[in-house]
């Protein structure tokens, strides 16, 4: 990846975007939508836009969304403890011990994640799953009063992890589900932007997908597309204890390419033109089939208004909705030329009806 595409994917993944307050990563991701598209906005629900060849035809939705799982302060007990709720999916049990960043509105404000000890545990406690109501955040206040100052009801927060390189390509983050599909829709928006597209092009980076797909919803209403495209991760499988045929997700490998999904949910036109543009542009993919609607943003767009051709693009990933997710440099790059190689080729006269 070329260093100036890598920088700013490290800012964007320094951002904090918990779902439902994505309003810092929706910001830097404006800033660097200006550099290339006719012009940037966001709407009333948070969603941002960028859009390249507005006047163009058919209008094409790509779609990434920028939220992340994270925590809601519920609750400041007496003795200044913070309780809190989930924001989107959790594995509850990688939380005990977790530094967490919350967002207040006088700045970012360090906590942890507490719970008992095993040490004062009752041999039955030991053997319990975790509960997130068993746990709480300690900010190191003296009571209520004093956290109070700093932290208020309806505060988000998100685990204290950075963007950090492995080896061989891999990298990690917090939140790789879905900036990094955001970051791809944006880049391959530059991309094709250097190709003379016929289409109009919309890269969106929506919001509020890990509580229903909201954000693509409303916004794929407004745009109106013909055809959409989203991008999200999906789930490698060469890893200990991933049964490819238990788990239905196939033979999927880090550095293997991106991954296409085949189902009801993707129109099959299209998803036909992006595994021909994959083999005569040499690019690597992975099928994966899906039988229902997927849990992406695909799923709103394909029945927004009378309906929408949509495909659906996947960036394998390791260790989805934990604080260290990773992903492949290579497929993330190759997901970017795969989406903007397929779209450039689309005109006014591109058919995706149903043979």
């Amino acid at each position: 990846m070329h260093k100036t595409r890598l920088d700013f994917l490290k800012r964007y993944m320094a951002t904090i975007c918990p779902t439902g307050y994505e309003e810092e990563a929706s910001r830097v991701w404006r800033e660097e939508a200006d550099k290339f598209a006719d012009r940037t906005w966001v709407d009333q629900h948070g969603n941002s836009f960028a859009v390249v060849n507005e006047k163009g035809s058919p209008r094409i939705m790509l779609a990434g969304h920028a939220d992340e799982i994270g925590l809601l302060v519920t609750h400041i007990c007496e003795k200044g403890y913070l309780y809190f709720t989930g924001l989107g999916g959790w594995d509850v049990q990688v939380l005990p011990g977790q530094r967490v960043r919350i967002v207040t509105a006088k700045g970012i404000v360090l906590g942890i994640i507490g719970r008992k000890p095993i040490h004062l545990m009752s041999p039955e406690d030991r053997k319990k799953v975790v509960k997130m109501e068993d746990l709480w955040i300690d900010i190191g206040a003296a009571d209520r009063k004093a956290a109070e100052k700093l932290v208020a009801i309806g505060d988000p927060a998100v685990l204290d992890y950075d963007y950090a390189e492995l080896r061989d390509g891999l990298a990690t983050a917090r939140g790789f589900d879905d900036r990094i599909g955001a970051f791809v829709v944006l880049e391959a928006a530059r991309l094709a932007a250097k190709m003379k597209p016929k289409a109009a092009i919309y890269a969106v980076a929506t919001v509020q997908e890990e509580i229903g797909v909201r954000g693509a919803t409303t916004s794929a209403y407004g745009i109106d597309p013909q055809v959409g495209i989203a991008v999200d991760v999906g789930h490698a499988t060469d890893m200990p204890g991933m049964s490819k045929e238990k788990t239905r997700s196939g033979e999927v490998t880090m550095g293997g390419g991106p991954i296409v999904t085949r189902g009801p949910n993707v129109n099959t036109p299209l998803f036909e033109r992006i595994v021909k543009t994959a083999k005569s542009k040499q690019i690597p993919i992975q099928l994966h089939a899906y039988p229902r609607p997927t849990g992406t943003d695909a799923r709103a767009i394909q029945v927004t208004r009378a309906g929408v051709a949509t495909g659906l693009i996947c960036v394998p990933s390791r260790y989805m909705h934990s604080p260290s997710e990773i992903v492949h440099l290579d497929d993330v790059e190759n997901c970017s030329v795969l989406i903007a190689e397929t779209i450039a080729g689309i005109g006014p006269k591109t058919s995706f009806l149903p043979s």
